[in-house]
């Protein structure tokens, strides 16, 4: 985890999310053309329009960019940037920006598992053996 590998993709990353949480800030009503016509109409029923759901999602970028860039929980950040992204390539499907939600989706994942505290690495736990008799 000290690794300098680590610390690269955790700073590219953090600054990914912030970037695009900005841009999204800028101008969601571009970002909500990129929605398909079946979310808006569930987000009908959650938020005024598109763009206003777009907002909170800039936040929620903003604060995942955040505490990667600096480096305090990482791990959560990271699981909050995981579900996001798939939750936003279920959304907006295949289009001209899914390639980058695929890396960032990635990147995020490897920032994640190898962040993540031991206790909650089931993976990696040994199953505890009775003692023969």
């Amino acid at each position: 985890m000290e690794k300098a590998s680590f610390h690269i993709l955790r700073v590219g990353t953090g600054i990914t999310f912030l970037w695009i949480g900005i841009l999204i800030l800028r101008d969601p009503e571009g970002w909500s053309g990129m929605i398909l016509w079946w979310v808006r109409d569930v987000l009908g029923f959650f938020a005024p329009s598109p763009s206003g759901a777009l907002v909170a999602t800039a936040f929620l970028d903003i604060a995942v960019g955040f505490f990667m860039l600096i480096g305090v929980f990482t791990w959560i950040a990271a699981l909050v940037g995981v579900l996001h992204l798939s939750l936003v390539l279920t959304v907006v499907g295949i289009n001209l920006i899914t390639v980058r939600d695929i890396g960032l989706l990635a990147s995020a994942l490897a920032l994640l598992l190898d962040s993540m505290p031991d206790k909650y690495r089931f993976w990696t736990h040994k199953a505890q053996r009775s003692p023969a008799i």
